[in-house]
């Protein structure tokens, strides 16, 4: 096994169970603060649905803070979430002209607008995020980053060492697999952990649904920007369908295991997809645990299919249905998920999960308690990616084999700008490389 297999199995077997990840921090580790007057201030690195969702939580927080810039590489995205926040928080909002950043070089400048002890919400598309949240670290900042934390494996490695580096400064870390926060979900997975159906022997993820949009490329517009715009639809944007979309069921069922793969093979394609971009429509993946049970991971997005959004944990005695998707979690006895056979559900009113996470993220700076969950938000990056590698490849592929490619989806993605060449690009008749099993390469 390698050194990175060997970090995983001490991290499930010390974190296994715990609700958020905490930091280990040297006690000579010099601490981040706050300015003097307790203010925090807040910059966003990317300014779509999400970011603007996750600014929202981050300014709903307890204390004094303070947005004060904004990053993106459209102005009208910038521009929505600016007065979509001033609305809402008038007095907790400072971002003139000269601090609202546009373009592949934005994140920097907001970065360095919050500088050390600041705040930095990324929610750009998964491709930037290892780049993004490097700079962060290197800059001394808070972190909320959202999910997907990579979309390959160099992204992977990358992103556990600016968790590393972040610990040693003691910066607080907090990812946006926001199940992770949920308090029905904590109960219920303590209750799985805690033996009530017996051994965990079978996981089930499901992400199915309609299929996911697309935004034709516009007359004026280049590849990039009509990529980045639609970067759902492109692999070395989001990671594919699988990852990105599944990424919060394959986390939950992993948890609810206490461990994560080390091998998967699988499959998908494109199906009924007709849309120029590079989306599987459908994958089917089966991962195996360490001691030998297995996790389904089930994504599709099409049209007038059955639609299913949950995780399913089979025990010796019992099973479970939990997840994102799912609300009020609930046990039962026996493998009928039938009201008769319920045994356990979560009785009290729940929090938003999205909100406990900022919550979590400000009080841990505040006051000073260790919080880094960059480890485990980048192990179950590597389940989607290693999932995505052997659907896309048709082969059997084991963890050590995935996360030590070399593969990268965007090569030189430092270096991009909005009228240079995509890291891919369309034939003459618009159409954009797809991965074919049995001829991509997996890793």
């Amino acid at each position: 096994m390698t050194k990175i297999s060997h970090s995983r199995r001490n991290f499930l077997k010390s974190a296994a169970i715990s609700p958020l990840v905490i930091g280990a921090v040297n006690a000579a580790v010099p601490k981040v603060h706050a300015a003097e007057d307790n203010t925090l201030k807040v910059a966003l690195v990317g300014c779509g649905g999400r970011g603007g969702g996750a600014v929202m939580q981050a300014l709903s927080t307890e204390g004094p803070k303070k947005l004060v810039a904004l990053a993106d590489v459209f102005n009208y995205r910038l521009e929505g979430v600016l007065n979509g926040v001033k609305q809402k928080f008038p007095n907790d909002v400072d971002v003139p002209q000269e601090r609202q950043f546009v373009g592949f070089d934005a994140y920097k400048n907001a970065v360095d607008a919050v500088g050390p002890g600041g705040v930095v919400l990324f929610a750009s598309p998964p491709a930037f995020r290892p780049l993004h949240v490097e700079y962060a670290v290197a800059k001394g900042c808070h972190i909320f980053m959202e999910k997907s934390f990579a979309v390959d494996s160099p992204g992977y490695r990358k992103m556990l060492k600016n968790g590393e580096e972040a610990a040693k400064k003691n910066l607080k870390v907090v990812g946006g697999l926001m199940s992770r926060h949920s308090k029905p979900l904590q109960g219920a997975i303590e209750q799985l952990h805690n033996g009530i159906i017996g051994e965990r022997i079978c996981c089930w993820a499901y992400r199915t649904h309609g299929a996911v949009g697309f935004g034709p490329k516009k007359e004026s517009e280049t590849d990039v920007a009509h990529q980045v715009r639609n970067y759902s639809n492109f692999t070395w944007l989001n990671g594919s369908f699988l990852l990105d979309w599944l990424i919060h069921n394959l986390d939950v069922c992993c948890w609810a295991k206490g461990a994560y793969p080390i091998a998967a093979q699988g499959q998908g394609g494109r199906q009924t997809r007709t849309a120029k971009d590079q989306m599987f429509d459908h994958f089917a993946v089966e991962y195996t645990f360490p001691d030998g049970t297995r996790l389904f991971a089930q994504a599709r997005h099409q049209n007038n299919t059955w639609g299913c959004f949950q995780s399913f944990i089979q025990g010796a005695s019992g099973c479970a249905i939990i997840g994102e998707g799912v609300l009020h979690p609930k046990i039962y006895k026996g493998f009928k998920p039938t009201p008769e056979n319920l045994i356990w559900e979560y009785k009290e009113a729940a929090k938003d999960q999205y909100q406990i996470e900022h919550d979590m993220l400000f009080d841990c700076i505040r006051n000073d308690k260790p919080i880094n969950e960059t480890e485990r938000c980048c192990f179950t990056t590597m389940t989607g990616i290693l999932g995505r590698m052997a659907a896309e490849s048709g082969q059997w592929v084991t963890w050590d084999e995935a996360v030590n490619s070399n593969i990268e989806l965007a090569p030189n993605l430092a270096q991009l700008t909005m009228d240079g060449p995509a890291p891919v690009m369309p034939d003459n008749d618009g159409n954009y490389p797809i991965a074919m099993p049995g001829i991509t390469k997996a890793v």
